[in-house]
């Protein structure tokens, strides 16, 4: 509670509130956001508006302008960055310059990409392959022997990369592609005499950016063939994986499909430069490549580095580049090649041709689309169906969409969002392209919302788009269903040959109807607009394209066509079917006047990427580009991240083997309430869906004419089942348990894996005959059984719908269901051992027990934890009696602990106060006050002079300069010419106070002095309290009076020696003199007596007395407070001890690392004790000059002195116990440009420190406080 009056700052009330309103958890978590901000794939304003969001959870980091704007920066892009530069100081600054460069870099990109579509035709922007396939009468097939056994022996070793380096002043390499267009036929390409043109694979990084004509790159069967054809491939083995393999003399690199190399698990690293392949005009940028491939080739071994393609149709091209490497010599006459590996050997591989290949290398021409239109069969009869743009406003339907609102809504409307500068420039070409094509129209519509860019996926631009959100609030949804992707896909039964179409704008081909059309008003800089087709956004838009789709091929769905929103599949049992089915399908869009993109439909394939999958006649597989962004997944630091995850692994679990169980660490951190730990379960569950995902099986399509294999298995973790026809997977499933079927029986959950197997398979297993396999044998008698549950009652119900056979499946051979249900857990090998309560007994082999616990303790996995923990973690696979007891003695006993490790104790050793004196000034305590400002006198220093008896004080000013003489002077003139020679002087270990002239002094005049023990500031605990009372009062008066501080220190003495002293019971000034003193606050007492002869001599006695049981009664008070919080500790003479040192405090050059150091060092053994709290040491030579008797409090009891001796002289200890570091050694030297100057930095390492310590000090630093550590600098 704050006082009343008291006015809360903002800092405050900002402080309270997040501790009041947000847990340290979620403090810590956005802590670990903020550091682990990058920009990534957001622009400057969005990474600059995160960036200060998240700074508020972590001010440390951003305490200073410079700081944050180094932050900042370090967040950025890095090819915005290498733009950027780093000398920056403001914030600010870095954000305008940041914005500023983002814009022009942006503007650069855009002036590219219009200079390149400028010089490229539309049709051709896209650069997806396209598998051209004619039916001809001639195939070819070309096979390879059958493979030898890999035999023992040396390998070859990797060569070196093939990529040519390129001087900045020669000419890039040119490496042509895949053989040359040719529209003649009776010949291929290779045979062709028309004269090819230039292409080549071009760096883009060097030389002058190559514009070729941009074209696609196909494949295509070739048609009459002859034998003499250039183009042998086989099937090799390359790293143990059998691989199609095309020797091609017109590729002049070698090439591999990206795709393959995914689904292989191959590394794909990317180059600092980027190549353009070009084919005839086709042109496709890559910077990936694969290295070191062993092709296995007879007893020899050859190594391939080729750069990765998309979508390349056959696994691996050898251009000439490793062809000639390998000094090759291809015959077609005899079909041989002939390579020599680089021990020197001639290999030949003898390759017949066969008349089956239909995947032959070829490049069709890209002047348009419709030239490589005209060459596809069936396609090339619908040239009006692939337009290059839509015609126009779509055709009057028979159904147009609306927009029904819920009733007694009001219009809704937004200001428009705020866009960059390129961004506006953009919207103003798009709307004017859509007002040209009659898409929008200028609105005076009530209604608004504004419009805003989304990123094309194909072509790299921007889409516009509407954020209709407050629109579809209001909307009434329509809920005409979308289909289940695997029902899709299970229509796909026995199909060879595929063909995919796209739509083109899809949305923009359905009119919206009249009335509806001002709700699709959008705002803009430039003005309000309305849609009269429909537009992305629009939450019914999905729903109504399906509906009209199913319409419009209602009768060719589940037979050969398959349409999910605006993508369509054509699949068939042949080619000659296929040829039919494409008629079909062209004719009805041609009827609906349905128009598609021709770039991005493909015809003809054997194997075709749909929906996020590829479909070929084998089955079903993940589509490795779409998974491809799995491996690179950042742990996730969020609920909300894991959630992302589990979606995108979610969508292909059919694939994944155990997927429930798999993912279960993941999915109960986002159970509600659950608190957010992630561990390593969690991580190893992460790591290995990525890999299950990046390695997917083929699934087998349903054949439903056909009976089903059902395998269940039910464990305590989950249930699991495999769906298989004729001996092939077609699904997996796999769910945990509910909360209360853990408690089921075994027959119960047995039963359970069953029935949930017929329940997500039923639309696959209610018509046909289904065998259930189970390795609980009761099971098999279910349905004879007489007597069952209520649950199993209510379950047979359901069984008993299917015409299924329930069979015994030993839990051996039941492996694929068992293992989806049960968790691997690795406890220990299998061996002779007993075992106690699963846990490993360990015999009375004291060595073996010494080894247990030095790895639970010294290894770098555990760094030395306390007994309590390592216990807890020992016994979950140990036992052996008196465990505890032997875990806590040997963590006690260790060096190591015992040096580094903090006590959590009171502090040792019970209070001595000193005996209190018999008369005034015969004991006083004495001690300096340094560092103070340097006034214009020199003073910098206060001598601190207390007799302990009244407390009286005198606070003399001295400079730091003075001697030890100067400082005797001083002290006979103020303190023995008015108080006299005192009997004992108690001091610390000053410089002043342990000199021989101060000794000498002392003896001479009679007086004992007295000093502490070493480090032991509290034995003049009094002087310390004196100096810091006058501390405060010096402050407050320079505070009030903005006067000098010497000026003021006889006033704080007249003022200390004047205030009331609980201890005595009234003011140092009155036990000294016997009366209180006058002051200007009042100059006259009350009622005061003057005392005359015996009297005064009876009153001081007795005040003297009074004085002398106060501090009695005052000094048993404090010990028994003090007391309260000590606790005692006695040594003998001949314990080892460590001794408690610590670094100088205010160095704060290490931050850190300077805490790394041991908080003791020794042991050390005690030679004597001095006193009752005070013990002798017998200290190293190097230590010789730190006083040898410690105070209890700084000693620790070594519980067993180390065989080998601790060297602690590398640390030089100073005599008060701390040590300084200092620079011994420069390992870097570096310079930062400011505006106005450039600063030196040096990377410095420091004493007692290792180079990995070292640290970056400015040269101004180093010179002022250690001169002579740098060379000098030569003017």
């Amino acid at each position: 509670m704050q006082p009343a009056g008291h006015q809360v700052t903002w800092d405050e009330f900002r402080v309270a509130f997040r501790a009041h309103y947000l847990p340290p958890s979620l403090i810590e978590l956005k802590q670990r956001e903020f550091r682990a901000l990058r920009q990534g794939d957001m622009s400057v304003l969005e990474y600059v508006e995160a960036f200060i969001r998240l700074s508020q959870y972590s001010p440390g980091d951003v305490d200073t302008d410079p700081r944050r704007a180094t932050r900042l920066l370090d967040g950025f892009d890095p090819t915005l960055l290498t733009h950027l530069g780093r000398s920056y100081d403001s914030f600010t600054q870095l954000v305008d310059a940041a914005i500023d460069m983002e814009d022009r870099l942006s503007r650069a990109h855009e002036d590219q990409r219009k200079k390149r579509i400028a010089s490229t035709p539309p049709s051709g922007s896209s650069q997806r392959q396209r598998v051209v396939h004619r039916p001809p009468p001639h195939m070819y097939y070309i096979d390879m022997p059958h493979h030898q056994e890999q035999p023992s022996g040396t390998q070859q070793q990797p060569s070196p990369c093939d990529v040519p380096p390129h001087p900045p002043t020669s000419r890039p390499p040119v490496t042509r592609g895949i053989g040359h267009p040719c529209t003649t036929c009776g010949h291929t390409s290779r045979t062709c005499r028309t004269p090819q043109k230039t292409q080549g694979a071009v760096p883009l990084s060097e030389g002058k950016k190559p514009t070729p004509k941009m074209g696609q790159l196909q494949y295509s069967q070739l048609e009459q063939v002859p034998e003499s054809e250039p183009v042998l491939a086989g099937t090799f083995l390359v790293n143990t994986n059998p691989t199609v393999v095309l020797f091609d003399l017109g590729a002049s690199f070698t090439f591999i499909s990206e795709a393959y190399a995914l689904k292989q698990g191959y590394d794909i690293i990317e180059l600092k430069q980027d190549y353009h392949i070009t084919a005839a005009g086709s042109a496709i940028i890559t910077n990936h490549m694969v290295r070191d491939l062993c092709l296995q080739v007879g007893r020899e071994k050859l190594f391939i580095n080729s750069l990765a393609l998309p979508q390349l149709g056959i696994d691996i091209i050898l251009g000439m580049n490793w062809l000639k490497q390998h000094n090759a010599k291809i015959d077609v006459g005899s079909k041989t090649v002939q390579l020599c590996s680089s021990s020197g050997t001639d290999v030949v591989i003898h390759v017949p041709l066969h008349k089956n290949m239909l995947h032959m290398v070829n490049v069709v021409d890209a002047q348009g689309d419709a030239q490589a239109l005209a060459k596809l069969p069936v396609v090339c009869d619908y040239p009006d169906v692939f337009p290059e743009e839509l015609p126009g406003l779509p055709p009057d339907r028979d159904v147009e969409f609306r927009i029904d609102l819920v009733p007694g809504t009001a219009p809704v409307s937004r200001r428009p969002y705020r866009m960059a500068p390129d961004e506006l420039r953009e919207l103003k070409v798009q709307l004017q392209e859509q007002l040209d094509k009659g898409f929008i129209r200028p609105s005076s519509s009530p209604w608004g919302c504004p419009a805003l860019f989304v990123e094309k996926k194909d072509q790299g631009g921007k889409r516009l788009c509407v954020d209709y959100r407050p629109l579809n609030a209001v909307t009434i949804k329509n809920k005409y269903p979308l289909p289940h992707i695997d029902i899709l896909f299970d229509q796909l039964a026995g199909a060879k040959v595929f063909s995919k179409i796209d739509l083109r704008s899809g949305y923009y081909q359905i009119k919206i109807r009249e009335e509806d059309i001002p709700k699709t008003a959008f705002s803009t800089r430039y003005g309000l607009y309305e849609y009269l087709v429909m537009s992305f956004g629009l939450t019914n838009a999905p729903a109504f394209f399906m509906y009209m789709m199913n319409s419009v091929f209602m009768n060719e769905l589940d037979k050969f066509v398959v349409v999910f929103i605006d993508d369509i599949l054509i699949y068939s049992k042949s080619e000659k079917e296929h040829e039919e089915h494409l008629k079909i399908v062209l004719t009805r869009l041609r009827e609906h006047k349905l128009y598609a993109k021709f770039s991005k439909c493909a015809f003809w394939l054997k194997e075709v990427s749909f929906l996020g999958h590829i479909l070929s006649e084998k089955g079903v597989a993940v589509d490795p580009r779409k998974v491809k962004d799995v491996l690179n997944w950042k742990q996730p630091e969020t609920v909300t991240e894991i959630r992302s995850f589990l979606g995108l692994a979610g969508y292909y679990r059919r694939f994944i083997k155990d997927f429930s169980k798999t993912a279960k660490p993941m999915t109960s951190l986002t159970k509600k309430n659950a608190k957010y730990l992630w561990s390593s379960n969690c991580e190893e569950a992460f790591q290995t869906l990525k890999k299950l995902l990046t390695s997917a099986p083929v699934l087998a399509q349903p054949d439903v004419t056909k009976p089903f294999d059902v395998y269940c298995d039910a464990s305590g973790n989950g249930l699991g089942c495999v769906l298989m026809q004729e001996g092939r997977v077609i699904a997996y499933a796999s769910r945990q348990l509910r909360k209360h079927e853990a408690n089921y029986p075994t027959h119960d959950l047995e039963l359970a894996a069953v029935v949930h197997a017929l329940k997500i398979w039923r639309h696959y297993l209610l018509s046909n005959t289904c065998h259930i396999y189970t390795d609980h044998k009761s099971l098999k008698y279910i349905l004879t059984q007489p007597e069952l549950n209520m649950r199993q009652r209510r379950w047979l119900e359901l069984i008993k719908d299917y015409d299924l056979e329930i069979h015994y499946h030993p839990g051996k051979a039941n492996v694929v269901a068992d293992a989806l249900s049960r968790k691997a857990h690795c406890n220990f090998i299998e061996a002779r051992c007993p075992l106690f309560k699963n846990r490993l007994v360990v015999p009375k082999d004291m060595e073996l027990r010494k080894k247990i616990l030095d790895e639970a303790h010294t290894s770098l996995f555990t760094m030395h934890p306390g007994s309590n923990k390592m216990y807890q973690d020992l016994k979950q696979k140990f036992w052996w009696t008196r465990m505890k007891r032997e875990i806590a003695k040997y963590v006690s006993e260790c060096d190591i602990c015992q040096r580094v490790k903090a006590d959590h104790l009171k502090p040792a050793g019970m209070l001595q106060p000193l005996a209190v004196p018999a008369w005034k000034w015969e004991d006083v305590h004495m001690d300096f006050i340094v560092g103070l400002p340097r006034t214009q006198k020199g003073y910098d220093s206060i001598w601190v002079i207390i007799d302990r008896f009244t407390k009286l004080a005198h606070f003399i000013p001295v400079k730091t300069i003075y001697h030890a003489k100067t400082y005797a002077e001083l002290y006979i003139a103020r303190i023995v010419s008015l108080h006299g020679v005192p009997l004992t002087i108690t001091s610390d270990r000053g410089s002043l106070f342990v000199s021989h002239f101060w000794e000498q002094l002392q003896h001479a005049l009679g007086t004992k002095l007295i000093h502490s023990s070493a480090y032991h500031p509290q034995t003049s605990g009094q002087v310390e309290r004196v100096n810091q009372i006058l501390e405060d009062m010096l402050r407050a008066c320079a505070m009030t009076y903005s006067t000098k501080w010497d000026e003021c220190l006889p006033l704080a003495e007249f003022a200390y020696n004047n205030s009331y002293q609980k201890s005595l019971e009234m003011a140092p000034f009155e036990a000294l003199y016997g009366k209180r003193c006058r002051t200007p606050l009042n100059w006259s007492e009350p009622g005061e007596r003057v005392t005359f002869g015996p009297d005064l001599v009876t009153q001081a006695e007795a005040q003297v007395k009074m004085i002398h049981n106060n501090l009695k009664r005052a000094q048993s008070r404090q010990k028994s407070y003090s007391d309260k919080r000590r606790r005692p500790l006695v040594f003998e003479e001949g314990d080892h001890v460590y001794l408690r040192v610590s670094p100088i405090k205010g160095v704060h050059r290490f931050g850190v690392k300077g805490k790394l150091a041991p908080r003791y060092v020794g042991p050390f053994k005690i030679t004597e004790r001095c006193g009752s709290v005070a013990y002798r040491l017998e200290l190293p030579p190097h230590l010789a000059a730190v006083h040898d008797v410690f105070h209890v409090s700084q000693l620790k009891k070594c519980l067993r002195v180390p065989e080998e001796e601790i060297d602690t002289s590398q640390i030089q200890i100073e005599p008060d116990l701390t040590y300084e570091e200092h620079p011994i050694k420069i390992l870097d030297q570096k310079q930062r440009a400011t505006r106005r100057r450039a600063i030196n930095f040096y990377k410095v390492q420091w004493s007692n420190h290792s180079e990995e310590e070292a640290t970056w000090e400015q040269e101004e630093f180093l010179r002022t406080k250690y001169p002579g550590f740098l060379p000098s600098t030569s003017s």
